[in-house]
């Protein structure tokens, strides 16, 4: 004391004594750059340090004497000026109003903080932080409260100091106010991750990382050996028990329609972290399939309704098979409305619903026109193929039926193809193009079904160069006098008798009768081509995990059925050159659409993080209204594994078989 004093004043007690830091040069500071630059409130000395400066120059903040470092007083020379006071665009508030101001790291200045708080002594227990009164709004929520006083209070023996978060842009204050799917996503490596927590903030030693992995969710524990410093950092917020991430990750592989296991596959590839199959088929079962069938319900009765008010509904139906051939397990049977081009039922079908996937297609049939007839819905006609059954249960239903020409064309060009293969018919080719066109035009310009035949009984005549007609529907063509005369068939010939034969079969003329004259299946084909993206026919789902991609196709193409068409530069509309394979080498102009959106992935995981998760009861109901039929094996009789193992046996070597199931 007499470094202070000179002559030590009686009688005082030495113990009564504290001596400032700021007697001691700053080479006997541990802290001194993390004092100078805001990011801790007091400086550790180091053992055994001697004080050297008697009187300081004191400067008094309301009452109290603390020594002002050279970078208080400092300005930065890369802006020339002072500081301007700046306010948060996310609060609407000053810094000072919402907590005890701390400089940012970001900037080069120090400001001479109010409201000194002496700092107890070290001890060897640490101080409990204590809590703010009020939490500020800048602060990061979490629901976890370990994780909150962590984070506030990063020295546990000074409770005053609370971590800045600076919000110095208007999409990191969004960002803190969405909600966990709306939030920004990146991709962060390990390493340079962990180097954030590497050393101490409070006295820059090494500390102590530990990892706690969990699906995509990540957490550090950081614990400072030397100043007991130690807080959790967490990559993700908590819905419940669970990481939001792995949810999040969840609902958009499968509102997608994307396959788990090829997801899986790239993040191994690419070394990101995931949660592991039965984690997804549990978020599936429990929120995801859940909403994908609410929403549906709810989007079909709003169509219904729609649909009920109107005096006639033109429909079409078509049944699609998981599996080519009669080895189908599922079948969907798909009812659109031709005149939206929008799907408005999709019933899914067993094959050991109906004794086989002969009879799926009927089934499906009877099911949405339950449906429809149940919600008010009155039908003008409907388009199909001409599946037999599908005939006969109309015509006793007493439902105008009509066919799509595509169907008819299609069976009608294989039997002409078939016939060109013959040895003097091959002039029936050239003709083969023309006699499409001619069905289509039937369909188009007709008006009845009298009519239909007399147009295309028509084209007899016209392949042998006669150009009118004894029926007096239709006795003339229609088409003008310059021919091309190389083409036609002589009467008699062989190509002209069975090329006759073919497009005057019994059965081809009930079809022609009742061609479709408007409205074709083509959107329900288009349809189908969207099912196989989300359900592709080499993959087998569950009964529910069929429903719901089938439900899912038909929001994708409900949502972008009927896009505009897009134009170029210039604005003038856009076309795209395509050659299928069966034009074998033909090429067809298409017009060029926009881009496809994908809004209902977006309603969907907002309703499974709003709705959904806090609430799966309502949910959940809806779903399990659904039955659902047994498994194809049920019948059989399943035999237990080791009577398995006994009866196995390789045809290429035996004795090694027997050796291995012993």
């Amino acid at each position: 004391m007499d470094f202070i004093f000179g002559d030590l004043p009686q009688p005082v007690p030495s113990q009564a004594f504290r001596l400032c830091t700021a007697h001691f040069s700053p080479q006997f500071v541990l802290n001194q750059g993390l004092y100078d630059a805001g990011v801790v409130s007091k400086l550790l000395l180091m053992k055994r340090s001697i004080p050297t400066i008697r009187h300081p120059l004191p400067t008094i903040e309301t009452g109290a004497i603390r020594p002002v470092s050279q970078a208080n007083t400092s300005r930065s020379i890369g802006c020339q000026t002072d500081p301007l006071p700046k306010r948060s665009v996310g609060t609407q508030l000053s810094k000072d109003t919402l907590k005890t101001h701390v400089r940012s790291r970001a900037s080069q200045t120090s400001v001479v903080c109010e409201n000194v708080w002496s700092p107890p002594l070290l001890t060897s227990t640490p101080l409990k932080p204590l809590p703010p009164k009020k939490r500020p709004r800048l602060e990061l929520e979490d629901d976890d409260n370990e994780w909150e006083a962590s984070i506030e209070a990063t020295d546990p023996n000074d409770s005053t100091f609370i971590q800045s978060v600076s919000m110095t842009t208007e999409s990191s204050t969004v960002s803190q106010a969405s909600p966990p799917y709306d939030v920004p996503k990146y991709i962060v490596y390990e390493n340079c991750l962990l180097e954030l927590f590497e050393l101490c903030p409070v006295c820059s030693s090494m500390c102590d990382v530990r990892k706690t992995i969990r699906g995509t969710f990540l957490a550090v524990d950081q614990t400072c050996h030397r100043c007991e410093f130690n807080r959790q950092w967490k990559s993700q917020s908590f819905i419940g028990s669970t990481p939001a991430g792995n949810i999040h990750l969840s609902a958009a592989v499968y509102f997608t329609g994307t396959s788990f296991i090829q997801m899986k596959k790239v993040f191994n590839a690419f070394g990101v972290k995931s949660m592991r199959y039965q984690a997804f088929r549990k978020h599936a079962k429990s929120y995801l399939e859940p909403a994908i069938v609410w929403k549906w319900k709810k989007a079909q009765q709003v169509e219904l309704q729609s649909l009920s008010q109107q005096s006639k509904v033109i429909i079409g139906g078509d049944m699609q098979a998981d599996f080519p051939g009669h080895c189908a397990k599922f079948g969907s049977y798909t009812v659109m409305n031709l005149e939206t081009n929008t799907v408005i039922d999709i019933q899914l079908v067993k094959s050991n619903e109906v004794g086989g996937s002969y009879y799926m297609e009927k089934e499906g049939l009877k099911r949405s026109l339950a449906l429809l007839e149940a919600s008010g819905v009155t039908l003008d006609c409907i388009v199909t193929d001409r599946h037999p059954q599908i005939q006969k249960y109309l015509r006793e239903k007493g439902i105008t039926q009509y066919y799509d020409v595509w169907h008819i064309d299609k069976g009608m060009s294989k039997n002409i193809d078939k016939l060109a293969k013959e040895k003097d018919c091959e002039v029936v080719k050239k003709w083969q193009q023309s006699i499409r066109n001619h069905l289509y035009w039937t369909a188009s310009s007709s008006k009845t079904g009298p009519e239909k035949v007399a147009k295309w009984t028509s084209v007899i005549n016209h392949i042998h160069n006669i150009h009118t007609h004894e029926d007096p529907l239709f006795p003339k063509c229609e088409h003008s006098d310059v021919l091309d005369k190389r083409r036609w068939l002589k009467p008699g010939s062989k190509a002209s008798y069975r090329l006759e034969k073919v497009l005057t079969n019994k059965r081809f003329i009930k079809g022609v009768e009742k061609l479709s004259p408007h409205h074709q299946t083509s959107s329900l084909e288009a349809f189908h081509s969207v099912v196989i993206r989300f359900a592709p026919k080499s993959v087998v789902y569950p009964f529910i995990g069929m429903l719901c991609r089938l439900y899912l196709s038909a929001f994708h193409f409900n949502e972008n059925a009927n896009r505009p068409q897009s134009t170029s530069a210039l604005g003038d509309p856009a076309f795209k050159l395509a050659f299928p394979k069966a034009k074998k080498g033909g090429y067809s102009l298409k017009r060029r659409k926009i881009e496809p959106t994908f809004c209902y992935v977006n309603e969907l995981i907002a309703l499974t993080f709003e709705s959904v998760v806090p609430d799966p009861a309502p949910f959940t109901e809806e779903l399990q209204k659904i039955t659902i039929p047994e498994d194809l094996c049920a019948e059989f009789s399943v035999p237990s594994m080791e009577e398995a193992m006994a009866g196995f046996v390789s045809r290429f070597n035996p004795a090694q078989v027997e050796n291995q199931c012993r």
